[in-house]
């Protein structure tokens, strides 16, 4: 009897000791599960749009959900002519390149200032400056569409690019500045016992060493522009410029039957946004990372 009640207090250990091991699997099982069905549901609209946009019009109409049933560059091509979203491509490039510059070179030099310089009022200016990011859009963006106007300013390229610029400076002030305050002050104390001027310290010392933050907040910027649909709507009504979101509203109203060259031309407006994701992708997530630690 002794040995039995052994063996069975070993095998009543052992089974004791496998139930947490088969909780943490039974976990890791949902887990993984829940993560499959989620890139599932994602993945497939995208899925569905390349493979309209790449089969042929027959085959659009008559299996419209099928999954690369057939292949035909007919419906990017009518897309890119007919559709005009070669022009539509252009000046999404005009509006989204320019803006995107201006805003990293701003938001670069503002987040330096705030973070390393003393000055008067630094604090006080700083929220100010991040009180842009509690302020909607909608609010100012009529009276705003009357101060364009008044400046000869609506209906041209420099105009919706200084408004793209000016609703981007707080967040990315904000951004930047949570990069140069974790710097250590070491820096550019030996950088100034060397003789270098502040424009060096920061030209050569300091930003070199937040480039993965600011290409970030390139990323994030180029695509909160080039995915804006309101102000070139609002701005540009003359349809003299038209960027692929709006291009792409107008090519839907015009055409709202025709599936193929309409996912065509979604196509096309979103392949430069994963495109320089993917060359950006590990600098977005270095940045995004470090500026989450930071804050």
């Amino acid at each position: 009897m002794t040995d039995l009640s052994v063996t069975v207090a070993r095998r009543t250990s052992q089974v004791e000791a496998q139930q947490p091991d088969l909780r943490r699997s039974a976990g890791h099982a949902v887990r993984h599960l829940v993560l499959v069905v989620m890139a599932v549901l994602t993945l497939f609209p995208v899925l569905l749009i390349v493979s309209t946009a790449l089969k042929t019009p027959s085959d659009v109409r008559s299996d419209p959900f099928g999954l690369f049933s057939s292949f035909s560059f007919e419906n990017i091509w009518s897309a890119w002519t007919d559709g005009r979203f070669s022009g539509y491509l252009l000046d999404s490039l005009l509006l989204t390149v320019p803006s995107t510059v201006v805003v990293i070179v701003i938001s670069t030099m503002a987040g330096y200032a705030f973070a390393r310089l003393p000055f008067p009022g630094r604090t006080a200016i700083f929220y100010v400056v991040v009180l842009g990011l509690l302020v909607p859009f909608f609010t100012y963006m009529i009276p705003l569409y009357f101060q364009l106007r008044s400046m000869g300013l609506l209906d041209t390229l420099v105009g919706a690019n200084l408004v793209m610029i000016s609703t981007n400076l707080s967040f990315g002030t904000f951004f930047m500045r949570a990069f140069f305050s974790d710097l250590p002050e070491e820096l550019e104390q030996a950088a100034r016992i060397d003789g270098a001027s502040e424009t060096r310290i920061f030209a050569q010392v300091m930003t070199p060493l937040v480039s993965s933050g600011a290409a970030a907040l390139a990323v994030f910027t180029f695509l909160n522009n080039w995915n804006n649909f309101l102000i070139p709507l609002l701005y540009l009504p003359s349809g003299k410029y038209r960027p692929l979101t709006a291009g792409l509203y107008n090519f839907t109203g015009g055409r709202s039957m025709d599936i193929g060259p309409l996912a065509a031309g979604t196509l096309i407006t979103i392949i430069p946004v994963i495109a320089i994701f993917v060359v950006l992708q590990r600098q977005v997530t270095q940045g995004f990372m470090s500026g989450a630690v930071k804050g």
